[in-house]
């Protein structure tokens, strides 16, 4: 299977994310395997690039356009990963992105993988970040990660690109408001859509409120004014424009040795998501905690004792005294530090 990723199979690489998304245990060990087989191959050459916004932004369409113009204009082999949120009740998947990218479903230089966040935060998958490895080992240029929505919770995605583009609608109101600092201090570019018909004046307006707030927040890399443009998926204006910013964006850090202390970074924090989610399962299913967790759930559930208590109380039985005396990792998705 890593033979045929390297020969860039599409199959294969469908098959592998599958994979690694797969929930047996054997599955996780052989995507560990063929993670470990292809990770000598891996060169850091795919540009990686964020799409967040809030819900009917028009990100799908707008990666339709996008990956078009670059497989048409610059013969770049363009991977779209387009996250789905999960029924928190039935935990199934509507999976129906792809069928917003008609274009570039139709091009044998596109390969796009709809995914499941299956309840995991952050507006990206469980294995997402894997899977971009998977992508640059199968020799794809342009990786395009569509995340399910924008909150506080949904900058996840910056955590794993090079450039993350926020998409924002013409006439929204105070929408950076809305968006909460994490997400638009994250942003390399604010990309107003849907600036066709009569949204045009609406959304360079738009764009001129965008640019000045701004200039009132930190920037996401020292040197880079974050740019406000406008596009339309209709009309494919200002992608080109677009794809020039992302360009100089990568040059810029790759002048400065910026992407690779950010690729450290990302690696770093995928460990303290790994961490997390490993020693979290694991405590779960010792003796000590099981058997003794349910009688603690009822009386958190009955309100006879705050979640505070009973957390210190489960710390308790692992060991630790109380809260302040047990590992603290760096908080999740947490920017990277000044470089």
């Amino acid at each position: 299977m890593a033979a045929a990723i390297l020969g860039g199979d599409r199959r294969a690489l469908a098959q592998s994310i599958t994979l690694l998304e797969s929930s047996r245990p054997d599955h996780h060990r052989a995507a560990r395997e063929l993670l470990e087989r292809l990770r000598p191959t891996l060169t850091d050459k795919a540009l990686r690039i964020g799409v967040t916004g809030p819900p009917g932004v028009g990100k799908s369409t707008f990666i339709d356009a996008m990956g078009t113009y670059l497989i048409e204009q610059h013969d770049k082999r363009v991977a779209v990963l387009a996250l789905d949120p999960s029924s928190g009740q039935t935990g199934g998947s509507i999976l129906g992105d792809k069928t917003r990218m008609l274009q570039l479903g139709q091009s044998a230089q596109a390969f796009i993988r709809p995914s499941p966040t299956r309840g995991f935060l952050g507006g990206v998958g469980e294995a997402t970040r894997e899977t971009l490895l998977l992508c640059e080992a199968a020799g794809y240029d342009v990786i395009m990660v569509e995340t399910v929505g924008v909150g506080q919770s949904e900058y996840a995605v910056s955590t794993m690109v090079d450039t993350c583009l926020l998409l924002a609608l013409p006439g929204a109101g105070d929408e950076l408001q809305g968006m909460k600092r994490g997400i638009s201090e994250a942003a390399d570019a604010i990309v107003v859509n849907k600036a066709d018909g009569g949204n045009v004046a609406a959304a360079e307006l738009a764009r001129m409120q965008y640019q000045s707030t701004m200039r009132l927040l930190p920037r996401s890399e020292p040197g880079w004014e974050v740019p406000v443009v406008t596009t339309s998926a209709v009309t494919a204006s200002g992608i080109a424009e677009l794809w020039q910013i992302i360009v100089e964006h990568r040059q810029l850090l790759e002048a400065r040795n910026g992407l690779r202390a950010r690729r450290a970074w990302q690696h770093e924090a995928w460990f303290w998501q790994i961490m997390r989610q490993r020693v979290q399962e694991r405590w779960m299913h010792q003796t000590t905690v099981s058997s003794r967790l349910p009688p603690l759930l009822r009386s958190v559930r009955n309100r006879t004792i705050l979640p505070n208590q009973a957390a210190d109380d489960v710390l308790a039985w692992l060991g630790f005294r109380d809260a302040s005396s047990a590992p603290a990792p760096p908080p999740a998705n947490q920017h990277p530090p000044p470089r």
